[in-house]
């Protein structure tokens, strides 16, 4: 191994010796610099030679519309009544396809259901929990406890994709976290389904939307596998809220920001805390450091044959030789 890097070491020091290396490092570093220059001409012309089609998506997609909620910013706090209308429209709407993997049913203790109103929501949820039977060890279902984590509307993927013309419904519990937009993205998803634009079918005549498809302009490629789930009037909430399209997307919006973050009130609170102890930290600091720096700043600057402090050490000391 150590001929190994004998031989080149051997090789570079005769350069050197030579005076040769600059001139081989400047031959090396305009060789790159030149392979470079030609592939970035090689690149520019292919991109003039053949430009980039124009896609649909490129012209007609939109950005998320502007959803305000009661949870946005550092102070903000989950509005307990809109949530709870949330997940009565995930649970009488949404569950029939997508699952909350993350959720258990005792976390909606912390929107405000008792321990009675959880026990019966988890007993009557509309899907039951995969177990097994202790007497033929076969594989069975059972209804849910608080303890158990909300059970997928599907056994398996297969399943899933079966009934969703092989499409793969995604789980809800990070929803507001996994899309760029959170709350906004999904909110603008279940109010922005609509015909498909005279204006894109004659730009782009081969972009019309495939059967089992539906059109969105706020999805990437504007064809969404889902059907519109929301249309407005799905839910009756009890509290007399309006079930408008625009009601029933916020409030299930709301709900899967808790989902996503359940803690987020406690992290608000906690980050405030700390803001208020950094600030307090900070001006005791700066008093403690212009208390310990006070006599220092007082010094005043003398010519050699004057004296060369005036702090109160130095007049302590003064004040002793005189008495």
């Amino acid at each position: 191994m150590g001929s190994l890097f004998a031989l080149p070491g051997a090789i570079l020091g005769f350069f050197v010796r030579l005076g040769w290396l600059r001139t081989i490092a400047l031959f090396v570093g305009g060789g790159f610099a030149f392979a470079a220059t030609i592939s970035l001409y090689s690149g520019i012309k292919a991109y003039y030679a053949s430009p980039p089609v124009a896609l649909a998506s490129d012209e007609f997609h939109r950005e998320h519309k502007e959803l305000k909620l009661a949870s946005d910013g550092p102070f903000g706090k989950f509005d307990k009544a809109q949530v709870q209308r949330g997940f009565q429209v995930y649970s009488e709407v949404c569950s029939a396809c997508h699952s909350l993997n993350f959720v258990a049913f005792r976390d909606l203790k912390q929107l405000g259901y008792n321990d009675a109103e959880i026990k019966k929501i988890a007993s009557d949820w509309k899907n039951q929990v995969p177990s097994v039977n202790p007497d033929t060890g076969e594989a069975a279902t059972r209804k849910a406890l608080p303890s158990d984590h909300f059970p997928s509307p599907f056994l398996n993927e297969t399943q899933a994709r079966a009934a969703n013309n092989n499409a793969l419904p995604p789980d809800l519990s990070l929803m507001s976290k996994a899309r760029e937009g959170g709350a906004a993205y999904i909110y603008s998803i279940l109010t922005g389904y609509q015909n498909q634009p005279a204006e894109l079918l004659h730009k782009f005549p081969d972009a019309k939307t495939p059967p089992n498809l539906h059109y969105n302009p706020y999805f990437a490629n504007l064809n969404l596998a889902m059907p519109q789930p929301l249309r407005g009037g799905d839910v009756t909430f009890a509290d007399g809220t309006p079930n408008t399209l625009q009601n029933e997307a916020r409030d299930v919006s709301a709900f899967l920001v808790w989902t996503a973050e359940p803690n987020l009130e406690r992290r608000h609170a906690a980050g405030l805390s700390v803001a208020i102890f950094l600030l307090i930290a900070t001006i005791l600091a700066y008093l403690a450091k212009d208390n310990i720096w006070a006599d220092t700043k007082r010094v005043k600057v003398t010519s050699p044959r004057e004296p060369k402090a005036n702090t109160r050490r130095a007049k302590g000391n003064h004040a002793g030789i005189a008495g």
